[in-house]
């Protein structure tokens, strides 16, 4: 059984997520411009959507890409 790292990215209960602060969501998204599942970052299921909805929105602004190109 091959053990996963857990980034242990905290977001407080009560600090609002914005699809503008690009800082924040790129901690959320691998190199390859995945967005990381709920159980590598130890988010509430609340907090995971928001970020999801974020970042979608994010890349349809094209604050995000959609895929790193390397």
């Amino acid at each position: 059984m091959i053990l996963q790292n857990k980034r242990n990215i905290s977001i407080k209960s009560n600090e609002i997520v914005d699809y503008k602060d690009i800082d924040l969501l790129k901690k959320f998204i691998t190199d390859q411009g995945k967005i990381l599942p709920r159980r590598s970052t130890g988010l509430t299921i609340k907090q995971q959507k928001q970020i999801t909805k974020c970042i979608k929105r994010a890349r349809i602004l094209a604050l995000l890409p959609f895929l790193n190109k390397d």
